[in-house]
């Protein structure tokens, strides 16, 4: 069988992702054909794939850091929070069902062959699959019906590498504990372990590694040192956006974002944040919005009409009121658009009770929600500076009303988004529009920037992914990890719901 190897961690957000992502370089720069796969994941930032459908950003990244284009089949799963306990379910790149968290917990089940058929499918052309974890295997109140974890490397009968992150200290414990708690038939399935997020002198470690190792009898894959230039990927985990306010940089571009409670589609901020002479601003709740910002940017959102009751409860309408009326200048991305208009028509209670929700008023155009979602990627006019962009949609909502005349974008023979009459206030459906280095640069200059031609984004995130691989090539003993991923079989006779 294609070797392949599950990627799991002692918790969340200790560096699944971006580990996958630097295996996937190193082995694609050892030329071996490689897919990323990620059985279930729970993110509002979505990528649209080649074949149509939606995916998790990291998924996405992954893909390139395989060098080939990002398939519904690398994540059949995604979870799309929509409130604190429920989620729009998507399958393969499509909206299945929105079901409660405990709905979902009854129903997940019978996700499970799909998604071992999109398995099968990537493994039928790659030499190595690499698989992400979700959270982690030692949730044993989650364990029943699991499809994300170990209930997943059953079924597909895959050798699970297990990862802690020593940086928030106690991985000692978060690795033996693990062993410790969940069941003789899952530790068994745990090959390796590695360590994440060293700082220093990964030498003063080995008495840890030791004690593992004794403790779980599995050997260490590597102690990797943090990855400073982590920052210069997509993430795809808002825990990303945490933390007070950023710097204000005398002379700088001054971008202001709220951080809205549903965000979604947040690495549209990452070029910005990268860009010389760019401050980016996230304000977080019970803070005011600065009234000093060359742009206010309302981000995208899983539910406009949610956050926009959210922004009211920080007094957020009343700092952007007043901004627009100083003259600001105001950019709208997807649902952040949708909460410039006057009116928010929800008839079919997609995103809850039926009916209609006053917006801020600062678009003379009203967006009624619709069922049927716009997932696609573009390439596009920016019509103001005439620039050539690409972007993608993902978005649930028709927009219409006078300003649209002044349109954004225009895609092809159609038009995207709106802009007010004296062009300070506008809106688009487009997503990743700020990867067009050309674009970028345009816009920027039109807000006072002296010069930011120089950074090419793209490239800095290719470069990124190279160091990363380069990172893994150092730290990890990339022989052994292939050697476990070999180790497969009985796939078919074994196969079941697990």
């Amino acid at each position: 069988m294609t070797p392949a190897l599950m990627i799991q961690g002692t918790g969340s957000d200790v560096g699944k992702s971006l580990i996958v992502a630097g295996l996937a370089r190193a082995y694609a720069k050892r030329s071996l054909s490689v897919r990323p796969f990620k059985p279930q994941n729970m993110s509002n930032n979505a990528a649209v794939a080649v074949d149509g459908g939606e995916i998790g950003r990291a998924q996405a990244l992954q893909a390139r850091a395989c060098g080939v284009a990002p398939s519904v089949h690398m994540n059949p799963v995604l979870l799309k929070p929509e409130t604190d306990t429920g989620a729009q379910v998507i399958v393969r790149g499509k909206r299945d069902a929105t079901l409660s968290a405990r709905e979902y917990m009854t129903a997940r089940e019978t996700y499970l062959p799909a998604i071992l058929e999109s398995f099968d499918r990537l493994s039928a052309e790659a030499d190595l699959v690499l698989i992400e974890g979700a959270g982690s295997p030692a949730e044993t109140n989650l364990r029943h019906r699991d499809i994300a974890n170990m209930g997943f490397a059953h079924a597909a009968d895959v050798p699970v590498v297990l990862v802690g992150d020593i940086h928030r200290g106690g991985v000692i414990a978060s690795i033996v504990g693990t062993f410790e708690v969940i069941s003789p038939e899952d530790a068994d399935r745990i090959a390796a372990f590695l360590i994440n997020k060293f700082h220093g002198d990964t030498s003063l470690f080995a008495e840890g590694v030791q004690t593992i190792a004794d403790r779980t009898g599995r050997a260490c894959a590597g102690v990797i040192p943090n990855f400073a230039d982590a920052y210069r990927l997509p993430a795809e985990d808002a825990v990303a956006l945490d933390g007070e306010i950023g710097p204000h940089e005398e002379g700088a571009i001054d971008v202001v974002v709220p951080r809205l409670s549903r965000i979604a589609n947040f690495d549209d901020l990452d070029p910005l944040r990268q860009t010389p002479g760019v401050n980016v601003r996230i304000v977080q709740a019970g803070n005011s919005l600065p009234g000093d910002a060359d742009l206010v940017l309302l981000p995208g959102s899983k539910s406009t009409i949610g956050d926009l009751a959210f922004l009211r409860a920080q007094g957020w309408d009343i700092d952007i009121l007043a901004h627009a009326r100083r003259g600001g200048r105001i950019l709208g991305l997807c649902g952040g658009y949708q909460m410039l208009g006057r009116k928010v028509h929800d008839p079919d209670g997609i995103e809850g009770p039926s009916g209609s929700i006053e917006a801020l008023g600062l678009l003379d155009i009203e967006t009624t929600l619709v069922a049927d979602k716009s997932l696609e990627n573009v390439k596009a006019v920016h019509v103001p500076t005439g620039t050539a962009l690409t972007g993608y949609e993902i978005h649930l909502g028709q927009s219409e009303g006078p300003d649209c005349a002044r349109p954004f974008a225009k895609i092809g023979d159609h038009e995207d988004g709106a802009r007010s009459s004296d062009g300070r206030i506008e809106g688009t459906y487009l997503h990743g529009v700020f990867t067009s280095d050309v674009f970028r640069a345009a816009y920027l200059k039109n807000l006072g920037a002296s010069d930011t031609q120089n950074f090419a984004y793209d490239a800095t995130v290719d470069e990124t992914l190279d160091a990363l691989g380069a990172h893994m090539e150092q730290h990890v003993d990339l022989d052994m990890l292939l050697d476990v991923a070999g180790r497969r079989s009985g796939i078919v006779s074994r196969r079941k719901a697990v």
